[in-house]
């Protein structure tokens, strides 16, 4: 089951992007979602953040942070507990957002991927996404981190 999380879920959400994101600690630099709060995710659905949480009977064990951007849907944080990756969540929880997006009138899907996280690059090509713009993000320390943009039309 997916449903629409409500700013109380902040702490659940949390909870399952620090999950999933752990893996990503040792990576220089670590995730950006590793420092987040859930003050700051509370925030963040309060000013208008949409967030989907997946369900596996009434343990939630994956989400996905997303919002309208222009004529674009654009996810991020897409977050699957480890013990559940590779069974299907993170495609359920895409294909609610293409749902949303087509009820909204929207064509379009967008999200940024580390290039160094090959397995989401091949994931959401293998769902249809393509590369559409990359960038080079200054990090403190001089650290440069390789990013792409995807998209997939609907």
């Amino acid at each position: 089951m997916i449903s629409l999380a409500k700013e109380a879920d902040a702490s659940i959400v949390h909870q399952i992007m620090r999950s999933a994101f752990s893996e990503y600690q040792d990576k220089i630099p670590p995730s950006s979602a590793l420092e987040e709060t859930v003050q700051s995710v509370s925030e963040s659905i309060q000013n208008g953040e949409n967030v989907f949480i997946a369900y596996d009977e009434k343990e939630p064990v994956g989400m996905v942070r997303f919002k309208q951007e222009k004529n674009a849907l654009y996810f991020y944080r897409l977050s699957v507990v480890p013990e559940k990756q590779g069974k299907g969540v993170a495609k359920k929880l895409l294909k609610s957002l293409e749902e949303t997006a087509l009820k909204k009138n929207i064509n379009e899907i967008q999200c940024k991927v580390r290039m160094d996280v090959q397995k989401n690059v091949v994931l959401y090509s293998s769902l249809g996404y393509t590369i559409f713009d990359e960038e080079v993000v200054h990090k403190p320390n001089g650290i440069k981190l390789h990013v792409v943009s995807m998209k997939k039309e609907l």
